[in-house]
């Protein structure tokens, strides 16, 4: 006789192994930092194509490399920009910003003055605040002539993609302060010209964010006194 038929065997089911918790946090923490950094590049690239001109005490122009009292092709472009603004009525007074490094003849504040200056802009109408070596330290050194003049507020020109970091410095040194870009220059020329500088100003405003501290790219390479700076490549854009 045949016994009954026996019952095929089916293998259990295993489920998968679970990620543990290590894992998990840090995939999130990946997740998040790509989100911070991704919201922050936005948020570069969004002001940057915001022009807040409106009418101000004084147009300050934060500073960039000078030769020997010849200001560098994107310094020249941000005060031909304060100059339209200036003629345009935005603002009876121009302050120019930035130090200089160790030997020499002129700090970046003189040589935007002078520049200014030999373009037919009245010399009473211009001031020269030669103390900062970075955004940091010139708009520290700039946060104390509005309670001394009088002013109520200030519109930053600089180039677009430093704007936001310009602004939200400014502001936190007690400046009603906004910002109003150059549309011309080396820095607007080309796309990868765009990125880089997008990509370097989303680095120095998320270190500003996390330290209070500023990363010495904007200007000359000597630090004022007071001022804490770090070093960063600046990409050989200047």
């Amino acid at each position: 006789m045949r016994g009954p038929a026996e019952a095929p065997t089916v293998p259990l089911r295993r489920d998968p192994p679970r990620a543990g918790w290590p894992f998990r946090m840090v995939v999130g923490a990946l997740v998040l930092a790509a989100l911070i950094v991704g919201g922050t590049a936005f948020r570069v690239w969004q002001v940057a194509r915001v022009d807040d001109r409106r009418p101000s005490d004084a147009l300050v122009v934060l500073g960039a490399a000078q030769y020997d009292g010849e200001p560098s092709s994107i310094f020249s472009w941000r005060l031909r920009h304060a100059q339209v603004l200036y003629e345009d009525g935005v603002a009876p007074l121009i302050v120019t910003t930035g130090g200089g490094q160790t030997g020499d003849a002129y700090t970046e504040a003189e040589a935007g003055r002078m520049y200014l200056i030999e373009r037919g802009v009245p010399a009473e109408d211009v001031i020269a605040v030669a103390e900062g070596f970075d955004t940091l330290g010139s708009l520290a050194a700039v946060a104390d002539l509005p309670e001394a003049e009088g002013w109520d507020s200030v519109l930053l020109v600089s180039d677009p993609w430093h704007s936001l970091r310009a602004r939200v410095m400014a502001r936190d040194e007690g400046l009603a302060a906004w910002v109003s870009p150059t549309r011309s220059g080396p820095v607007v020329q080309t796309r990868e010209t765009q990125v880089r500088y997008i990509l370097r100003e989303t680095a120095a405003l998320l270190f500003y964010r996390l330290t209070n501290a500023s990363i010495g790219t904007q200007t000359s390479n000597a630090p004022s006194a007071g001022t804490q700076t770090v070093d960063m490549p600046s990409f050989g854009l200047g």
